[in-house]
């Protein structure tokens, strides 16, 4: 079992990284993040859960044992080659494990960048809200031959879950959950935005009430706050249609779903987080801006 006390660097500290940070540093972990080059936002909320702020990626790595990569799924690529030439750089050799939302193949790429380390490597997929106290537990699907460093971490907010020695299936695991859960986020959203353009929204609403009151009530509770993610969820989806394709499936739901990100990432709501948004939206003043983007998309 991994001692407590150990060092683990968590390196992307936003909603989710900081809040896996917190939850270690409960639990009796040391842990540190790279702060340099990183926004105030996500170094405030490293500095709220404790998190350790080393600031260069040379010194992370140096220092802790596992490394947990919690980065935008656009940024994963990027940040292995950062973290390998740092680990290359102070002789390094911690697991570096990615829990990013990225494909199997582009995970097994991470995994093959990373190997003139010869760092240990893990793949996670992490599934849930992020982790606090009390709350439902927080999922990792951990596969790779080196899991055992994450599998064994001592942490009760999180549910650690084994998928075998393979890299790639664990990432598996988070793009099908991921398609499902973000890409009906996505579905809802295009319905709404189609049925206000076509002038049927309040029909389909009242329908709705009578027919399909679940999915109403998600549509009111999920739509509203999609822009704090969109950003990252966009790419997300790419890496989705990306795994789909690569086994004979249609990507063309998820393209639609990137789709759907990337224009709310072009609105005003695309500035706030999930600590900043306001509590209660409105799915018309939701649909106003979001129609008003679609109309500028298409004037350009």
């Amino acid at each position: 079992m991994a001692a407590k006390k150990a060092t683990v660097a968590v390196i992307g500290t936003g909603d989710m990284g900081s809040a896996v940070g917190g939850a270690l540093v409960r639990a009796g972990y040391r842990v540190v993040t790279a702060g340099d080059g990183r926004s105030a936002v996500s170094l405030e909320l490293a500095r709220r859960a404790g998190i350790e702020d080393v600031r260069a990626l040379e010194a992370a790595v140096a220092g802790a044992s596992l490394v947990l990569s919690i980065v935008p799924p656009a940024a994963a690529t990027t940040f292995a080659a950062g973290a390998a030439a740092a680990m290359l750089n102070v002789g390094a050799q911690p697991v570096f494990a990615d829990c990013n939302a990225v494909s199997p193949a582009t995970v097994r790429a991470i995994e093959r960048s990373l190997r003139k380390t010869g760092a240990p490597f893990v793949d996670v997929g992490i599934v849930g809200r992020g982790p606090a106290p009390k709350a439902e537990r927080t999922r990792f699907y951990v596969s790779g031959e080196a899991r055992a460093a994450v599998l064994e971490l001592d942490c009760p907010e999180l549910a650690l879950v084994d998928l075998g020695a393979e890299v790639g299936t664990a990432s598996a695991m988070k793009m099908a959950y991921s398609a499902l859960n973000k890409g009906t986020d996505a579905l809802f959203a295009t319905v709404l935005i189609a049925a206000e353009r076509l002038g049927v929204r309040a029909a389909l609403m009242q329908e709705l009430e009578g027919s399909q009151r679940e999915a109403l009530a998600r549509m009111r509770a999920r739509v509203p706050f999609l822009g704090a993610t969109a950003k990252r969820f966009a790419p997300e989806m790419a890496e989705i249609a990306g795994t789909y394709e690569s086994v004979g499936v249609t990507p063309a739901f998820h393209r639609g779903a990137e789709w759907l990100y990337s224009l709310v990432a072009t609105t005003p709501f695309a500035s706030e987080t999930r600590a900043t948004q306001p509590k209660e939206r409105s799915l018309d003043e939701t649909l106003a801006v979001l129609t008003e983007a679609l109309e500028r998309e298409q004037r350009a």
